[in-house]
């Protein structure tokens, strides 16, 4: 059975995204760290694959992410040729981006947050490695990317966008495995390293706010620590939750909310300075946000049900109209999140 705990998590995730990118409120990153929450939610549903379905469980996630992104390439790619883009090799990155696709024009911002894919695919191929070396020694490989980043960040050094990026959000991802393997449980002692990791990150963000203030997008190690402490008292409580039509909704097309929202949000941004419409201010984020909101459904209706295609089910319009699901038997073995 799905567990509407984390179907809840991930569908309230997905919607602090989108209202963060269409409002720019840093209040939300400290509030919410959704990034963070749906890595640890991706490596906890990892984890169960890994155990059920051994290696092959890497391509059924595969299946379950590409063919939505597809989609969107499909269109931004030969947009980008008839606007000018020379051709390089880089560009078939766009299939399966575990580096930087190039990108020009209007979709250099569009496809702006294409790095959580590419982190994400990182993430996954790792994971059947990761996994046996977490459960042999987990502390030690929790603390790792921890490490990594604080290393990163006391020296200076500059790595490649992939290896930071590893550094910031490996932890939650390797918190998910944690809560798959049952040992978030809350307990005396855990709440005194909560407090600590929250305290240490609260500290550092303070000292040292970024170009947005404190904005923890821009604060890479107070975000991880911040966000540590987050997910141990997200994943370690299991409320129970009523299915609810609006969480089906959310999590069956939440990669694709994911990778159209932004694509949107620039498209409105550039017609707001052309025609004059406000952009800032409460007038302006609300009418942005309601447009998102229509857009997003339209995108939805159209391509969304290519996520069921993926997932093996039978493709909806809109997800949850019958209980009666058909299986269909998708292409050779495969099965994500997202984020």
């Amino acid at each position: 059975m799905r567990n509407q705990y984390l179907d809840l998590l991930r569908a309230v995730a997905t919607v602090r995204v989108v209202v963060y990118h269409s409002s720019g409120w840093a209040a939300l990153t400290i509030a919410f760290p959704a990034m963070s929450v749906m890595f640890a939610l991706a490596g906890s549903l990892m984890a169960a694959s890994l155990d059920r379905y051994g290696p092959w469980a890497v391509e059924r996630r595969l299946h379950r992410l590409l063919p939505s992104l597809w989609v969107l390439v499909g269109i931004a790619v030969p947009a980008m040729f008839v606007a000018g883009l020379a051709w390089d090799w880089k560009i078939l990155l766009w299939a399966f981006p575990i580096e930087d696709p190039p990108a020009t024009g209007f979709w250099l911002e569009g496809l702006a947050a294409m790095w959580y894919l590419r982190d994400f695919l990182w993430l996954v191929l790792l994971s059947p490695l990761l996994l046996p070396l977490f459960r042999r020694a987990p502390l030690t490989t929790v603390l790792v990317p921890y490490v990594a980043l604080a290393v990163l960040t006391f020296t200076g050094i500059k790595p490649p966008a992939v290896i930071h990026d590893l550094a910031l959000y490996g932890g939650a991802w390797l918190l998910g495995f944690a809560h798959h393997d049952g040992m978030l449980k809350l307990t005396r002692r855990r709440w005194w390293l909560i407090g600590a990791l929250a305290a240490t990150g609260a500290v550092w963000a303070l000292t040292h706010p970024g170009p947005r203030g404190f904005d923890l997008n821009d604060i890479p190690l107070g975000n991880a620590l911040w966000s540590a402490a987050f997910i141990m008292v997200a994943l370690g409580v299991s409320p129970m939750v009523r299915p609810r039509r609006l969480l089906t909704i959310l999590n069956s097309r939440a990669l694709t909310i994911y990778l159209w929202h932004v694509p949107i949000i620039v498209a409105l941004s550039k017609f707001a300075l052309w025609s004059g419409l406000p952009i800032f201010g409460w007038v302006g984020i609300s009418w942005r946000l309601v447009v998102v909101t229509l857009a997003l459904t339209v995108v939805v209706l159209a391509v969304g049900w290519v996520e069921d295609w993926a997932a093996g089910r039978r493709p909806q319009l809109v997800p949850g109209v019958s209980r009666k699901q058909v299986p269909v038997s998708p292409a050779p073995a495969m099965a994500t999140t997202r984020v």
